[in-house]
């Protein structure tokens, strides 16, 4: 039991030191005037009453919670009250407008030391998240490498001014009409809401890319809380507080809440305080924060990161050439984490020559030996068996191999189905997402079949061409259109793996994210949550450091037009 490590309104040392949740903050209305009753008395209520909450260093609040874990599948329960959210925002609007005024390299030396504290995390997280998610530590240490990884680079991108460009076009009196000295610099968004995903606890969770980006674009962040992992979530959460301490920001800047089902983020979204929300999930749940937000008085943007079947399209001559091989690297890609990436290629595109059935034999005797495995958490597993069921059930559908259809229900056992290209085209239902080992190998006759399948598909993540180098220019048309349908176009290789680096894009059209100009891996992340912002013939001492003339910062910036890190005329 997780109930363990509390006591009353206090957390024992063994997970974090628990100080007093809220320190007194007059005049509530003026940090947000329609704050209800309610929330006024829970904004002013003393650590004693709050018996339910406990948080790391006065930064992190993380809400109690009872977390029973039985055979790997964490349940929350105990979660905190609508009415009580309203300080935690209040809370964080406030830590913002005083973050905001911090450097580049302040902001950025905080995300180091979130970094360095994430690395020196023993094995406690691995463990925890191991006893709540059944993913592997082999899985989860490469993940928490890529976290900690995540968070560096993102603070680099901030020093090297290559994220949030800074231009200074300097006056020019004796031009008719004369122009006036114009420079420009971003600024954050303000309190950012982040949801966390249950297939990467550590990457696309707590700390993970949405916080980060958040964090390094100046805005202060509330995370809730996935109730996949809770302790994971704490332990992430208790860390990210320790090295707030340690850079002296302001309270607020980072908080973890734990809510009741959907209504609290339904909450959390309609908040006027809140001004960007990231996501990553199903289709329906990033659909509706998305509607909620729209129909707000003030709409605010939701960067959802959704459904994806990651179409693989695969060419004859790739076929003839390499039939085996690909079934067997389609094979590893499909199942890898039991099929829980958004990434998962769960779509196959091939031609239906004579060289396919060494294709199909290969891949049914590859999967046929892959056991199944645990899910993440059991709605995932349902979820899994009941849209299978769904697909499977389709006219026109044919089953090529199942694992162990006995398994657990727990468990994602690996299927690949077969259906023609007619067939496929005939029912948009083939085309939907099965998130788990699922594979669909849909079958064409000729190119202009192919063609049409890849003009039909919706958004996506990734699409993918497998080919021979002879045979691409006899397929652009194809190659055309599926740029339309993507963020990602791999040629010969499979897109589980997701790099982050500068030149990464991970969204892509509806369905595949709400807004396919940003990219949710990348430093460009951080572009999503700040906005532009130019001061015009503002005296030199009123101007942030990055737009001073002495360029204190030392960062690369573009001056009318040349880009240079030198000091402009009148530097003091």
């Amino acid at each position: 039991m997780f109930q363990q490590f509390y006591h009353g309104n206090k957390a024992k040392q063994t997970l974090w030191e628990a100080l007093p949740l809220f320190t007194p903050v007059n005049k509530v209305s003026n940090y947000y005037p329609s704050l209800t009753a309610e929330g006024q008395k829970a904004r002013r209520r003393t650590k004693n009453q709050q018996r339910c909450h406990c948080h790391s260093s006065g930064i992190v609040r993380l809400l109690k919670f009872t977390a029973q874990i039985n055979n790997g599948t964490s349940v929350m329960s105990e979660n905190i009250p609508i009415q009580e959210i309203d300080p935690y925002i209040i809370r964080a609007q406030e830590a913002f407008l005083r973050f905001k005024k911090l450097t580049l390299k302040e902001r950025a030396a905080f995300m180091y030391l979130v970094a360095d504290e994430i690395e020196s995390l023993g094995t406690e997280l691995i463990d925890a998240a191991q006893s709540e998610t059944s993913l592997g530590e082999g899985r989860l240490t490469g993940e928490k490498a890529r976290t900690v990884n995540q968070w560096r680079i993102y603070a680099d991108a901030l020093l090297n001014s290559n994220v949030l460009p800074v231009q200074i076009d300097t006056a020019i009196p004796g031009r008719t009409p004369p122009r006036p000295d114009i420079r420009k610099t971003y600024t954050g968004l303000g309190v950012v809401v982040v949801f966390g995903a249950s297939n990467f606890p550590f990457a696309f969770s707590t700390a993970g890319g949405d916080t980060a980006s958040a964090i390094a674009a100046g805005c202060s962040v509330i995370f809730k809380s996935h109730s996949g992992h809770p302790k994971t979530s704490a332990i992430m959460a208790s860390a990210i507080g320790r090295a707030a301490a340690k850079a002296g920001l302001p309270n607020g800047i980072f908080a973890a809440i734990a809510t009741d089902g959907a209504t609290g983020g339904q909450y959390l979204v309609k908040h006027p305080l809140v001004k960007a929300v990231g996501f990553t999930g199903s289709l329906y749940g990033g659909r509706a924060l998305f509607d909620l937000a729209s129909q707000r008085p003030d709409p605010i943007p939701v960067f959802a990161e959704m459904g994806s079947v990651n179409p693989v399209f695969l060419l004859p001559g790739r076929l003839a050439a390499s039939a085996e091989e690909v079934a067997t690297q389609y094979a590893g890609s499909l199942t890898l984490g039991v099929g829980q990436f958004c990434t998962n290629p769960g779509i196959f595109v091939a031609p239906n020559t004579s060289d396919l059935p060494r294709f199909l034999d290969t891949l049914a005797a590859q999967i046929s030996q892959i056991a199944p495995s645990r899910m993440l958490h059991p709605g995932i597993a349902a979820s899994y068996h009941k849209n299978k069921a769904d697909l499977l059930g389709q006219a026109g559908v044919d089953v090529l191999v199942a694992v162990n259809e006995d398994s657990p229900e727990t468990h994602g056992n690996a299927t690949v189905a077969t259906v023609s290209a007619q067939r496929f085209l005939a029912n948009p239902k083939l085309g939907e997402e099965v998130f788990g080992p699922f594979g669909l190998v849909v079958t064409y006759e000729s190119p202009s079949e192919a063609l049409a399948i890849a003009n039909q598909l919706e958004g996506q993540l990734t699409t993918t061409v497998l080919a021979e180098p002879s045979e691409l220019g006899q397929h652009t048309e194809l190659v055309a259109a599926l740029t339309e349908k993507c963020g990602r176009l791999l040629l010969n290789g499979f897109p589980t793996g997701v790099e982050v680096c500068g030149a990464m894009q991970h969204g892509g059209p509806y369905p595949a994210s709400t807004d396919s100009r940003f990219t949710s891996v990348g430093p460009d992340a951080i572009k999503r949550f700040a906005r532009p912002i130019s001061y015009q013939n503002w005296p030199d001492e009123m101007l942030p450091d990055e737009l001073k003339n002495a360029n204190p910062l030392g960062i690369w910036r573009t001056v009318n037009g040349e880009l240079n890190k030198g000091e402009l005329p009148g530097a003091v």
